[in-house]
């Protein structure tokens, strides 16, 4: 069976995820109707998929059962966000569904990645996680300069001190270091890289994107997961790619990929075979010119899914496992 013809007898799960408290500017919020404006469920259902939206998410009231750590922005607001996502991001992954995460800023991945590398823990199988992005988002209260927890969910998914009880009670499914890798960075906080470099987080910046190629790069990601029978969470913030290719962001930084750097990149994870889960976020429609950032991401996902231009064998020739194996 081809991997096209596998998509066929799988199953996406689209969950909206209306944070925006976690960054410095209003807007990411909307994201998700963008990408449903943008033809999302179109798309994916156009490759062949079940696509089931789950409409987007809701949090109760905020919670206030705890001291709130200094120098983080929103802290209950986001506790609340986490807890609630991290709960639903695990009955996603464990419905036999491949969960795609439509935010909303960056800090979503605090309970998007918990609660499906909770999942696969359980099935023993390593969930690494490709952080493409401008930024490493590996800092902590006690490293941040802005407070703003977008900044935080990359440390904290990997255990870093600073955030012990946002979870309150709730598992908290942590993933080593060495299986995260970043790509696409370009703007590091001084004491954000002095962390990073302690706890030796791969990082293919702008200038190895540059040197090598995003093909050496990612293939390099592709092995490391492949020689631990791993799974692969993408966590995907529109600011990896060039303001001029994206401008609906809050954050965005001069220098980043192309258009058509991203969509190899995409490509190639496609024809892996790994991927297992997805996080959009900080796409900022009241930032976007006429829905671009938008339409440039649901094509995107499409390459990540298996859109290609022409039929050809994969380099890998992968046929997809079915979920939980």
């Amino acid at each position: 069976m081809s991997e096209a013809d596998t998509s066929k007898h799988q199953r996406i799960a689209l969950l909206g995820v209306p944070i925006e408290i976690g960054a410095s500017q209003a807007g990411p919020l909307m994201g998700p109707d963008a990408l449903r404006t943008a033809g999302i469920a179109r798309l994916l259902e156009q490759l062949g998929f079940q696509v089931d939206d789950h409409g987007n998410l809701a949090i109760p009231a905020v919670v206030n059962d705890g001291p709130v750590p200094a120098n983080t922005k929103f802290y209950d607001e986001v506790k609340t966000w986490t807890r609630a996502l991290s709960e639903r991001a695990y009955w996603l992954a464990h419905s036999g569904a491949i969960p795609i995460f439509m935010g909303g800023d960056h800090s979503l991945s605090m309970g998007s990645i918990n609660g499906v590398a909770r999942y696969w823990q359980e099935k023993g199988r390593p969930l690494f996680a490709l952080w493409v992005d401008a930024h490493t988002d590996y800092n902590t209260p006690a490293t941040t300069i802005t407070g703003n927890m977008h900044g935080m969910s990359a440390a904290f998914l990997c255990g870093e001190d600073g955030l012990d009880d946002l979870l309150g009670g709730l598992p908290r499914a942590t993933i080593p270091p060495d299986q995260l890798d970043v790509i696409g960075a370009r703007s590091i906080d001084p004491l954000e890289r002095k962390l990073l470099k302690q706890r030796n987080v791969s990082i293919a910046d702008m200038r190895q994107i540059d040197e090598f190629g995003v093909a050496v790069l990612t293939r390099r990601v592709i092995d490391r997961v492949r020689a631990k029978n791993g799974v692969l969470h993408v966590s995907f913030d529109v600011d990896f790619l060039d303001p001029s290719v994206a401008p609906g962001v809050g954050t965005t930084v001069p220098g980043g990929a192309t258009y058509r750097e991203a969509h190899l990149i995409m490509e190639l994870l496609h024809d892996s075979g790994l991927v297992r889960s997805l996080d959009i976020v900080e796409l900022n429609p009241f930032l976007d010119e006429r829905g671009r950032t938008a339409r440039v991401a649901v094509e995107l996902i499409g390459s990540l899914f298996g859109l290609q231009i022409t039929d050809r064998q994969t380099p890998t020739n992968a046929v997809l496992p079915e979920m939980g194996e």
